[in-house]
């Protein structure tokens, strides 16, 4: 990228195609990643280990949590600040991201290895697949401290300017990861912890190139020492801004321990396993519309703060309409062959049933959930921090908890599956209401001139 004013002159459409490829490109490999290690563990480790795997997501939506709020705060401040063509600033949010990162990355992982055993039975572990969720998360946990900085400085590189290296990154991660799990789970037979090893040592070599980055005169935003300090002010501005990805997160932790327990008490191991199995595939088409969206995030922020709102209202409804195209995918995908992609993940008959009927359930209005995850995402890429939490909230603790506690008494296992639509098209319609009122007040903002000065 030449300069980032070409964030506020660059035709929209072309910009948003621009850094949403390279986001789009790395998210999705790295979902792909996600179902590969499963596939590997499936038919490598066993049936249970799937179990155990799906057992383990609910500390690894927490421990996203902390690394959302410093990665996804940092880069929209850094987006922000450049607009308004403040470096100086955008330079000091660096230094606080990975002050933060490394607080939290440490603290969480003393705090997780501490308590393993006691976290996996509440987040719904059996006696049949506490092993494997132990062996698994313990390694992930003793890396958690490079995960945070990884993916903290990797949301900065991409809202920096570097939305292609930002990519690179990411997918360089995940092709290391893919070379070394196969070889650590298959020919070192070290089971699921060579998946999380695998993992581990692959993030270390993205966060070493990061700080290659950084250190390097030719980055736009780079290390400098007069600017390396702690900011109350700038920290808080990040941990506002950020708090909607990560109360988003904590409800997807909370929301995925009530699933484990309801399904392991209405239908056993076996559905824990499936919701395991249809969490990665789902995750899939979500990990597209995350990238999408992290394509926004940065022009969003740019013209926002540089006032030219125009701009920022279309670069919304671009980003809306590919969206629900890639949701409206994923719901034809998921109700048509769903048996072809459950297997890929085992050969165990009763897994892959209750895996069929999970993802057809889960995915029935699929088409309207890529707006609803638009609409939180803007929110928060034009720092309305409060708003973005509303946006993610309502889905997950006002609709999916009591859904969750109130169906399945009366469906069984169904009513598990059957609160994820149902929550989706309530909270859809909340931020359609909510979206439409902020519209009306930018409809009200002249643009100002942009002056390019960086």
């Amino acid at each position: 990228m030449a300069s980032p004013s070409e964030l506020a002159t660059k035709n929209v459409k072309k910009l948003m195609l621009e850094y949403s490829a390279p986001a789009i490109a790395a998210m999705l490999t790295s979902s792909l990643y996600n179902i590969i290690d499963s596939i590997f563990i499936g038919q490598g480790v066993g049936p249970l280990a799937i179990a155990g795997l799906a057992i383990t997501m609910p500390i690894m939506n927490l421990s996203a949590a902390f690394g959302a709020m410093v990665g996804v705060g940092g880069g929209t401040l850094t987006s922000i600040r450049m607009g308004q063509q403040d470096i100086e600033s955008a330079t000091r949010v660096l230094s606080n991201v990975i002050i933060m990162n490394i607080l939290f990355g440490v603290l969480f992982s003393i705090f997780g290895i501490i308590y393993i055993d006691d976290l996996l039975y509440l987040f719904g572990a059996s006696d049949q697949t506490i092993s494997y969720a132990k062996d698994f998360m313990f390694i992930i946990l003793l890396g958690n401290p490079i995960t945070h900085l990884y993916l903290g400085l990797n949301d900065v590189i991409r809202s920096s300017g570097y939305p292609q290296k930002s990519m690179y990154i990411t997918i360089s991660t995940v092709i290391i990861n893919i070379i070394l799990a196969p070889i650590f789970i298959f020919v070192f037979d070290w089971g699921i912890r060579g998946a999380a090893l695998a993992t581990v040592i692959s993030q270390t070599v993205a966060f070493v190139v990061e700080i290659i980055h950084f250190a390097s005169p030719n980055s736009f935003i780079r290390f400098r020492n007069e600017f390396m300090k702690f900011s109350k002010k700038i920290c808080g501005d990040i941990i506002s801004i950020g708090m909607a990805p990560f109360v988003m997160n904590v409800c997807n932790c909370v929301i995925v321990i009530l699933i484990n327990n309801q399904l392991l008490k209405y239908s056993g191991d076996m559905a824990v396993g499936a919701y395991g199995i249809v969490n990665r595939l789902i995750m899939l088409f979500v990990m597209l519309v995350m990238g999408i969206n992290r394509g926004m995030q940065p022009i969003a922020g740019f013209n926002f703060g540089a006032q030219i709102y125009s701009r920022v209202r279309s670069i919304l409804r671009f980003t809306i309409i590919m969206a629900v195209t890639v949701t409206t995918f994923a719901f034809i995908i998921g109700e048509s062959i769903p048996y072809y992609l459950t297997r890929m993940f085992t050969d165990d008959e009763e897994l892959i049933e209750k895996s069929i009927i999970g993802f057809r359930i889960t995915v029935s209005l699929f088409p309207i959930v890529g707006f609803q995850m638009v609409a939180s995402n803007f929110f928060q890429s034009i720092g309305k921090a409060k708003m973005a939490i509303i946006v993610s909230a309502t889905r997950q603790m006002i609709f999916l908890i009591p859904l969750l506690i109130l169906l399945p008494p009366i469906l069984g296992s169904d009513g598990v599956w059957w609160s994820m639509p149902i929550s989706d098209g309530i909270s859809t319609i909340v931020a359609f209401f909510l979206l439409k009122k902020e519209m009306k007040k930018l409809n009200k903002l002249e643009d100002k001139p942009f002056k390019q000065t960086i």
